[in-house]
């Protein structure tokens, strides 16, 4: 076999083990050139449909085929083994990333080579896929292989929910589950690795982030194989995660509750304390008597100054011995004319009803909403990041939306020429478009 033909049979190997290099968590921050130019966004990580605010497709540019990565192989099919791999600066809205469709899709003609040898261990691509299923640790990889050609010629996306795995089909889809949280995304199986015992798939940094796994470098993971029709294509809903907070707003909401009845007993027992009412000495009294100072019926002794407080607490003035039809006036004061008592002021008209809301009136007229969160933490740390980009008055409320509670992240703006450009600000930053909304 000539020189030619021999390069031929090893270029498919050489892409086979392009990321056997793949098993190490990713260095973060990273100084990767290739994530500089990508805009900052919101951390969330949960499942299902997208936000209403996401623009269609990805928010994130397509990964082009970067040429500084070709090459660089070392022994066992390693790519740059003494470069460190490293992760954006900012952690990218995976919210707005959409899941790869699942179809039929033919195989590709490199990349499914059937056995394989890497560093030594011999691999089978597997014919069928259906009922594959397998736990273990999934690692991810994130700059250093991004535009960088996977095992099928794909380019490496890391802002798209891909994986690489030894034994699926190039390329195939798979439902990665993290045991940990039971967060889960669908990804495209586009490439090969990790060569690691134990470890079961390589994610896309994007993939990880989605799972929540790129804190530890790694996660206890499922990798389900996926196929048109099959009745898992959706997540179970809502996940672990989002069970615990519905659970902890529930306790929260219920302890509230036990506190609020407490002291709502606790005032009742208080009320219950007090002294039956019993009726005035002077309603007790036969007519024409209860203007009467009688010493012997007094509960205090019979002394000047309880007879003068006797006077002012039954309106009795000394000169007729009839109840004072003005108010009686305290015993050391002058008396009052009624001529010098300030004129009543008219009654106040009610206000009419405010053609604003109260958000409105405190927030400004138009309120765009960014986005909504099922994390506390993720909608306080946009908030942060919309203060950072100079994005003033943002604020979160949290509201109950099928049984779960979500943060909603919130700016105000004064008119809607405002709105307009405020919006376009928000939308630079990665959140996608705000929606305004009307409480």
């Amino acid at each position: 076999m000539n020189t030619i033909a021999r390069s031929r049979w090893l270029i498919p190997g050489l892409l086979i083990l392009a990321l056997a290099a793949c098993s190490s968590a990713p260095k973060k921050p990273g100084g990767s050139t290739a994530s500089s130019s990508k805009p900052s966004g919101a951390v969330v990580q949960g499942k299902g449909g997208r936000p209403a605010h996401c623009p269609d497709g990805s928010p994130y540019k397509a990964a082009a085929e970067d040429p500084s990565t070709r090459g660089d192989y070392r022994a066992g099919g390693l790519y740059k083994p003494g470069v460190n791999d490293s992760t954006p600066t900012y952690i990218p809205n995976v919210a707005c990333i959409p899941e790869p469709d699942v179809v039929d899709l033919p195989r590709s003609p490199i990349g499914n080579k059937s056995p394989y040898v890497v560093l030594g261990k011999q691999y089978q691509v597997m014919d069928k896929t259906r009922g594959y299923a397998e736990k273990g640790t999934a690692s991810y990889y994130g700059a250093k292989f991004h535009g960088r050609l996977t095992s099928n010629r794909e380019v490496y996306d890391m802002y798209a929910f891909t994986a690489a795995h030894k034994t699926l089909p190039l390329p195939s889809f798979a439902r990665v589950t993290n045991l940990d949280n039971g967060e889960s995304v669908i990804v495209r199986v586009n490439d090969r690795g990790p060569f690691h015992d134990g470890r079961v798939v390589d994610l896309s940094y994007a993939a990880a982030v989605r799972l929540g796994i790129t804190q530890r470098g790694t996660g206890n993971v499922e990798v389900r194989a996926l196929a048109p029709g099959d009745d898992n294509l959706l997540a179970d809903k809502p996940s672990r995660r989002e069970r615990r907070e519905v659970a902890a707003a529930a306790a929260a909401a219920t302890t509230g509750s036990a506190a609020a009845a407490r002291r709502a007993s606790d005032m009742d027992a208080l009320v219950g304390k007090l002294p039956a009412a019993t009726p005035t000495a002077a309603a007790a009294k036969p007519a024409g008597e209860q203007y009467r100072y009688r010493v012997a019926d007094s509960a205090k002794p019979g002394n000047a100054d309880n007879f003068d407080h006797w006077m002012r607490d039954n309106g009795v003035r000394v000169a007729t011995g009839k109840p004072a039809t003005t108010q009686a006036a305290s015993v050391n004061s002058a008396p009052v004319a009624v001529a010098a008592l300030p004129a009543a002021a008219p009654a106040a008209r009610p206000a009419p009803a405010p053609s604003a809301t109260l958000s409105q009136q405190v927030l400004g007229s138009v309120l765009l909403q960014v986005a909504s969160f099922a994390s506390r933490d993720n909608a306080t740390r946009a908030l942060g990041q919309l203060s950072s980009a100079g994005i003033a008055g943002a604020s979160i409320s949290d509201i109950v939306s099928g049984g779960r509670t979500l943060w909603r992240l919130r700016v105000p703006a004064p008119d809607h020429a405002s709105a307009s450009e405020l919006a376009g600000r928000i939308a630079g930053l990665g959140f996608g478009a705000p929606q305004i909304v009307k409480d």
